[in-house]
């Protein structure tokens, strides 16, 4: 699963959820749209290396992973969002 989506999604896909977020934060005001936005990108960042390493020391992933990868993502997001 985590090699089969092709790059070109991926990276069009994470510029959709950015862009969403971005536009939620401004109900805000102008702050909120780029602290909305930082929060979605530390996680998405934070997932990817996570992934990364998981995929080169176990050479691929499993369901576990998956979770911690959602975990991970998810706290990142709430610690940008809580200390911005």
């Amino acid at each position: 699963v985590a090699g089969a989506v092709p790059p070109r999604a991926a990276v069009l896909t994470c510029a959709a959820v950015v862009s969403a977020a971005a536009g939620a934060g401004a109900l805000w005001g102008p702050y909120g749209a780029v602290r909305c936005a930082a929060a979605v990108v530390v996680a998405l960042g934070s997932a990817h290396l996570l992934l990364a390493r998981c995929r080169r020391r176990l050479g691929g992933v499993t369901g576990d992973v998956f979770g911690a990868v959602g975990e991970t993502a998810l706290t990142a997001c709430l610690v940008v969002l809580a200390l911005g």
